[in-house]
């Protein structure tokens, strides 16, 4: 088998990426370790920046998040039951869409199949060989049987566990991580949002986040421990949590039944460098990781996207090589900037264990910070609908 661009990772950064280049006539195949069912029963963040939006309507894979998502022009930070609204609009151009990831890895999938993009599922064995030579291929195993795809390079976007990142040696990469000590206790179920807009909730026993997936379906989280499990979590205890995390005009709001789905999700910040190595490129979670708090993990993952589409692009279309040898230079600037943001907001909401009372009343002027600046609030703004590319 031969292609120009092997995409190792069916998710949607190498769907997205995969669909960029398909539409500028360059070849790719994706291979993904999973079944389609099984990427598409992930549960995942659903706030999308006006980057990734654009993203998605380039690649012709936006008209069911146009007709269904939800744009939000700002959204809550709370302490207690005092709560400050960031005004999107009053300090940027920019809004962003609740639009869940598993429906963008949908819509994605649909636009491949409709343009008979290949995909091979259920992968195994995979290994990324010749990377740093001008002849790459990776090879693998396919119903029992050994295949080898040559191609011209390789986009690793099989996430934090995949071959891709461990394919670059040791002696060149580098690892940056910050292990957080909680984690998030997240429940999706068929009520309406307890507000038209995220709700991030720091209380003194612990973070909460009130988001949405739709108007009659909702997804909350709590703060809880690492060594906790969601068998210790009746529904009515979670709900119990939650109203005690949130401001009390909200709790009063809120709608409960049965949980759909419960898990538990651990916190950390990871950074992989360099993002390139030869002909080999790491594209999202394969590179780095975010905590949840600030909804920039899919975000991220999508401006490696368009750095690596364009370089792509621009490399086939006119043999210019400038924007691939730069690539790795430009995605880390951006991805240091969302990681900076990402710890700075899971240290302004989290308890963390072992906290003093200087560091509590830290927080406590951090916010009230916050609340009593304007530009405090502007770079808040700016940060969550997303930095430029």
């Amino acid at each position: 088998m031969r292609t120009q661009v092997a995409i190792v990772g069916g998710g949607p950064s190498g769907l997205l990426l995969s669909q960029l280049l398909h539409l500028q006539g360059i070849d790719t195949v994706i291979l993904e370790r999973k079944s389609k069912a099984y990427v598409l029963g992930r549960i995942r963040a659903g706030v999308l920046e006006s980057g990734l939006v654009d993203q998605l309507r380039a690649a012709g894979a936006a008209t069911r998040m146009d007709r269904e998502g939800m744009i939000h022009h700002g959204t809550v930070i709370s302490y207690g039951d005092a709560h400050i609204r960031i005004n999107f609009d009053a300090h940027t151009d920019k809004t962003v869409m609740v639009y869940g990831q598993t429906e963008v890895t949908r819509d994605l999938y649909a636009a491949r199949e409709a343009m008979g993009g290949q995909i091979i599922f259920n992968v195994e064995d995979v290994q990324i060989n010749g990377a740093d030579t001008d002849a790459p291929y990776v090879t693998f195993r396919t119903e029992g049987a050994a295949q080898k795809l040559m191609c011209d390079y390789v986009a690793g976007c099989d996430g934090f566990h995949g071959v891709s990142r461990s394919t670059i040696p040791d002696a060149i990469r580098t690892e940056y991580e910050k292990v957080y000590p909680f984690g998030w206790l997240g429940v999706l179920s068929e009520t309406p949002p307890v507000h038209g807009e995220l709700i991030y909730a720091r209380s003194d026993i612990g973070f909460a986040l009130c988001s949405m997936r739709n108007d009659h379906l909702s997804r909350y989280y709590i703060q809880c421990d690492l060594s906790d499990s969601v068998d210790n979590w009746s529904d009515d205890a979670f709900w119990d949590a939650l109203r005690r995390r949130i401001p009390e005009a909200h709790a009063d709001n809120l709608v409960t039944g049965p949980s759909i789905e419960k898990s538990i999700v651990p916190l950390r910040s990871f950074v992989s460098e360099p993002m390139r190595w030869g002909r080999l490129f790491l594209c999202g979670d394969a590179a780095h990781i975010v905590p949840p708090t600030g909804a920039k993990g899919l975000n991220t993952a999508a401006s490696d996207v368009h750095y690596l589409s364009q370089g792509l692009i621009q490399y086939y279309d006119t043999g210019e090589t400038k924007g691939i040898d730069q690539y790795s230079a430009k995605a880390l600037e951006r991805v240091w900037k969302a990681e900076r943001f990402s710890w700075w907001m899971t240290g302004l909401l989290h308890r963390f264990p072992n906290q003093s009372p200087f560091d509590l009343k830290m927080q406590q002027a951090e916010v009230a910070f916050l609340h009593g600046n304007k530009q405090a609030q502007a770079v808040l703004a700016q940060n969550y609908v997303g930095l430029p590319y």
